[in-house]
């Protein structure tokens, strides 16, 4: 056998080699896929908890309006006692010009998870208008500046639930008229 013919011998069985990997990992994909789409079309009345999925991802992960792969925090189940399902308005909806003539708020429904997640886009964009006024004295890198993003959209979502602005009960009031 010459050097050329022991170079094609090499690189065929490298491309065979390459060729079963892929097979193999596109089958287990297959399969995965396949256990993904059984689990979807189970019955509704499943229950809906992190072991339901434990072969897909963590249980952080697939709740319901979330993204695969958003791990930022929310606001489901922020609101879960039972004084929370009749508060009353508080910050600008208290005080403000539109009087909520005694109206009581449902903390814990999906409108006002929904009205609070609206309240922490308005205050998002408050705090990065508040960001652009600081200059760094170092240059930012992409990843950087995309953890600094990621670590600001979790100081709005602290905010936004400890603050009391009052901006999500405005919306949840318009809202459920």
């Amino acid at each position: 056998m010459t050097g050329i013919d022991k170079i094609g011998t090499m690189t065929q069985s490298s491309a065979v080699i390459q060729n079963a990997l892929h097979k193999n990992q596109s089958s287990k994909f297959a399969d995965l896929l396949k256990s993904a789409q059984e689990k979807a079309a189970a019955p509704s009345g499943l229950s809906n908890n992190a072991a339901d999925y434990s072969h897909i991802s963590s249980s952080q992960v697939l709740q319901e309006g979330r993204l695969n792969g958003d791990f930022k925090s929310g606001f489901d189940k922020t609101f879960i006692h039972a004084a929370d399902k009749n508060a009353a308005p508080q910050g600008a909806a208290a005080n403000g010009s539109v009087r909520p003539n005694g109206k009581k708020i449902d903390k814990t429904s999906k409108l006002y998870e929904k009205s609070m997640e609206m309240e922490s886009f308005f205050v998002k964009m408050m705090v990065d208008s508040m960001r652009k006024t600081v200059h760094s004295a170092t240059t930012d890198s992409f990843a950087k500046s995309m953890y600094q993003d990621m670590l600001y959209d979790e100081y709005t979502t602290s905010l936004t639930k400890q603050a009391g602005f009052g901006l999500a009960d405005q919306i949840y009031l318009e809202l459920a008229r």
